[in-house]
């Protein structure tokens, strides 16, 4: 039989392939060009945006730093986040944990419930907080919003349910053949649970702590209904300072946002493979 029979079976791979990584460049492209132009935007020197720049600085970084509500919001934004994951991610560690090896009534119910913030929209469930925040001060008679508490409290419920999330589905993949081992030669179930489960838990706990920081430290539409008077956040300063002026100064303070999260993801990467948790 002529081999010309077969050169379309041995090169419909090949075009195959070609076709898939042409698509997967094509999606890495439509991912990643807004994060270019942010940081590609914030080194031009006009001060209303044109292409192509007439040159390139780096004014508007000095301008940034010039701005003191920026360093302020800066700070807010990483005390508030690291607080919030600090007391979220144990809290979801523990309910995951619960979901996942107990056994009550009412357990699908009460994983819907804690996954339920992920489907509410920001703005609903900042209004939502806001109003149950000025019923709460009516009965308790002390302020609420608009205190570093108050945020703190409305940014957990933020990462409570990226903890559960995360954590559910690193215990799904966990064999609990070494747990049963160790129990079997006569662990206690605390000492199975710190030698075993939580060492084996930790690639999702980190990347959960990671996730629940970088929804905290990035939130605007939940954030922007409960700051207060010389108490905001980063997201919101820049909201404040874009209602006077358009320049690529926000471009610069984004590009240090990304910049952040962009290292943190790849320290936390080195040590725990994000691919393997989310």
């Amino acid at each position: 039989m002529p081999a010309s029979l077969f050169a379309p079976l041995t090169e419909r791979p090949s075009l195959n392939r070609v076709l898939l990584r042409t698509l997967v460049v094509i999606a890495y492209l439509i991912i990643f060009a807004p994060v270019t132009m942010i940081v590609v935007t914030s080194f031009f020197s006009q001060e209303i945006v044109s292409f192509p720049p007439t040159a390139l600085t780096w004014r508007w970084y000095v301008n940034a730093w010039d701005k003191p509500e920026f360093f302020r919001g800066l700070l807010t934004s990483l005390q508030i986040a690291l607080i919030a994951a600090a007391i979220g991610v144990p809290i979801g560690t523990a309910a995951a944990l619960a979901i996942v090896r107990g056994e009550f009534p009412g357990k699908q119910a009460i994983s819907a419930l804690l996954l339920a913030p992920l489907a509410v929209p920001g703005v609903v469930a900042g209004s939502g907080l806001y109003m149950f925040y000025v019923l709460a001060e009516n009965a308790l008679d002390r302020d609420i919003k608009a205190t570093t508490e108050g945020l703190v409290a409305a940014h957990v419920l933020l990462t409570i349910p990226w903890t559960v999330r995360l954590v559910v589905a690193s215990l799904q993949g966990l064999d609990r053949a070494a747990e049963e081992a160790a129990a079997n030669l006569g662990a206690s179930p605390f000492t199975v649970f710190r030698r075993i489960t939580l060492p084996m838990m930790r690639p999702g706990i980190v990347a959960a702590a990671m996730f629940s920081f970088i929804q905290s430290f990035e939130n605007l539409d939940l954030s922007l209904l409960l700051v207060g008077p010389g108490r905001i956040t980063l997201p919101v300063a820049m909201l404040n300072y874009l209602e006077f002026r358009i320049d690529p100064t926000l471009a610069a303070v984004a590009t240090v946002q990304i910049l952040i999260v962009g290292v943190l993801m790849v320290v936390t990467d080195r040590f725990v493979k994000l691919s393997r948790v989310v």
